[in-house]
């Protein structure tokens, strides 16, 4: 009985294991089946992992592609994009100052758009952007004609603080003007020249006139060394250093026309051809300067290349390799190697378009700008030098009849002083004028001192045959007054002269002394006492060295030196004279 009930329990016990290992039979089948699908799913996962890698790398590209085409496209967006502020400035305001950055600003964004044509943005913002400039010129022409409106109708119009404040302020409006409309700027050239050319006229022909008053009421004749026979006395000193001092820039201001209205005012004439330079040296200069400044062709502006923009891509490719290569190989806009190489390129098509000049284009701008300051002065230059109705020449008046021979040579050192002023300030068209000036006045000059020297030949001459003016002999008064003007003469082109010797001038200062030592050795010798003779000629010649050291010329000027030598070694000629006489 025991050994039953044994048995079912162990009976019990396999069935239950029996049945253990069926379900860890099932169990494992059931793990099996997962970790195949398991297996499945996980080879799937791999491969969406690797689509996934894949995609990444492509989106990677395209983020590469969008940060390199960013800079291009958003110069591109800023060279195409007109903005409100620039537009509402040109349609809805009145030329001010503000427009003087706006028309850059606009200058810029049409050859942005010029270089661009082959964008079709470029080309939709054509239209606008011609309206726009239509604008812009109208309304900048109508600025500047109404500008000129105080010079057409006042003389008394300040044209240099106009032109400063108002022309040469607003001239990149005038350059806009010459780049981008032609016609308007060359009528705006044209209406100034009207404008300044009767304001100069106008202006040159009152001064003149009022120069030309205030010069007859000083009338003063030459004076010929050899004409004393009607000289009573020996005046005093012939040399006026006060007005010697008007053959230089520095010193006294100029005359006024309002002078001209007192009726007891004086000035020498060289003192009004002086005011008359200088007042013609300021204006041509300052006018010549503005000309320059203002009409001036403006040098083009710089054209930058566009910016690279890529090509369509085609489908499936990526962004970052439809990028060009420039020259050198490296993607233009790159990180590394295309930053220096995009500077370069940069740099070398800026200064290829910078426009500038040649020598032969300087030339022919520079005969332009000549050309507009002759057609604004030559009336004035007219007035100052001769009119075609001889009414108000001014120059002439002061030749014709010739001045004194040292006021003439004070006016010739003013013009070239005037001269040389005008080269350092680069006013070519001025020099032309005053070398006229000059061929003018100096053959004047040379007539002068043939008629000294003539006076004085006769004046020697006349003693030989015994027939002298009033039938009298020469007296030592007039003797003396001769020797007297020839040194004051002599004293007088020294200190107009610089230590450079000047050749015309300096011999005919040796035609008169040799003509004065022939009239010195006449006298004595007409005299028959030796001792006599001899003493006289020391008198003379002392009384000659004392006229020559005591003018207004420096001391150490070679020539100076030289006529000083030459008197002071007569002087000891005559003076052993007479020691031998005595013995």
């Amino acid at each position: 009985m025991n050994q039953l009930v044994t048995d079912r329990e162990r009976a019990k016990n396999f069935v239950e294991l029996h049945d253990q290992v069926s379900a860890s039979i099932e169990l494992l089948d059931s793990l099996e089946s997962f970790l195949g699908t398991f297996q499945n799913d996980l080879s799937a996962v791999s491969g969406q992992i690797s689509d996934l890698q894949a995609r990444s790398k492509e989106f990677e590209a395209r983020l590469q592609g969008r940060k390199r085409i960013e800079r291009p496209l958003s110069q591109l967006l800023s060279d195409l994009s007109i903005s409100p502020e620039l537009v509402t400035t040109i349609l809805d305001t009145p030329v001010a100052e503000p427009w003087i950055h706006v028309i850059e600003e606009f200058q810029q964004k049409l050859q942005s758009i010029k270089v661009r044509s082959r964008v079709k943005a470029a080309r939709d913002l054509a239209e606008l952007v011609e309206g726009l400039r239509i604008a812009a010129a109208t309304k900048i022409r109508a600025f500047f004609q109404a500008a000129m409106q105080p010079i057409r109708t006042s003389i008394s119009t300040n044209m240099h603080v106009l032109q400063s404040s108002v022309f040469l302020k607003y001239a990149p409006l005038y350059a806009f003007l010459q780049r981008h409309a032609k016609s308007v700027a060359q009528e705006i050239q044209r209406a100034y020249i009207g404008c300044a050319k009767l304001y100069y006229e106008t202006g040159f022909r009152r001064y003149t006139r009022s120069l030309g008053y205030i010069k007859t009421r000083t009338v003063e004749k030459p004076v010929l060394i050899g004409n004393v026979a009607n000289e009573t006395g020996v005046p005093g000193p012939f040399v006026d250093t006060e007005r010697l001092v008007f053959a230089k820039l520095e010193g006294s201001g100029t005359t006024l026309a309002y002078m001209a209205d007192d009726k007891t005012y004086k000035e020498p004439m060289e003192s009004l051809f002086r005011s008359m330079l200088m007042v013609l040296l300021d204006n041509a200069c300052a006018e010549y300067l503005f000309i320059v400044k203002f009409f001036r062709e403006p040098a083009d502006l710089p054209v930058l290349p566009p910016s690279p923009m890529p090509r369509s891509p085609q489908p499936g490719t990526p962004i970052a390799s439809t990028f060009h290569l420039d020259r050198a190989g490296t993607e233009v806009g790159s990180e590394r190697g295309g930053t220096a190489s995009k500077r370069l390129s940069v740099i070398s098509v800026a200064e290829s378009n910078l426009g500038l000049p040649n020598k032969e284009q300087e030339k022919e701008q520079r005969a332009s700008l000549d050309g507009i300051w002759k057609q604004i002065m030559e009336p004035v230059t007219q007035f100052c030098k001769a009119c075609p109705d001889r009414s108000f020449t001014f120059a002439e008046s002061c030749l014709e009849p010739p001045p004194p021979i040292v006021p003439l040579l004070t006016m010739v050192r003013m013009n070239e002083v005037v001269l040389a002023e005008s080269q350092k300030r680069d006013c070519a068209p001025l020099e032309t004028f005053l070398l006229g000036l000059r061929l003018m006045m100096w053959p004047i000059f040379q007539k002068e001192m043939n008629a000294q020297v003539e006076s004085l030949k006769k004046m020697v001459d006349s003693t030989g045959s015994g027939f002298l003016i009033r039938g009298t002999t020469l007296k030592d008064s007039w003797i003396q007054l001769a020797c007297q003007r020839y040194a004051a003469l002599f004293t007088s082109f020294v200190a107009l002269t610089g230590e450079d010797e000047e050749a015309m001038l300096f011999s005919n200062l040796m035609r008169l002394r040799q003509e004065v030592n022939r009239l010195i050795i006449t006298q004595a010798e007409k005299m028959k006492d030796p001792a006599h003779s001899a003493t006289y000629l020391a008198t003379t010649y002392e009384i000659l060295l004392h006229n020559l050291s005591t003018g207004p010329h420096s001391t150490t000027h070679p020539k100076a030196q030289a006529e000083v030598a030459h008197w002071r070694q007569r002087e000891e000629e005559a003076r052993r004279r007479i020691s031998l006489v005595r013995r």
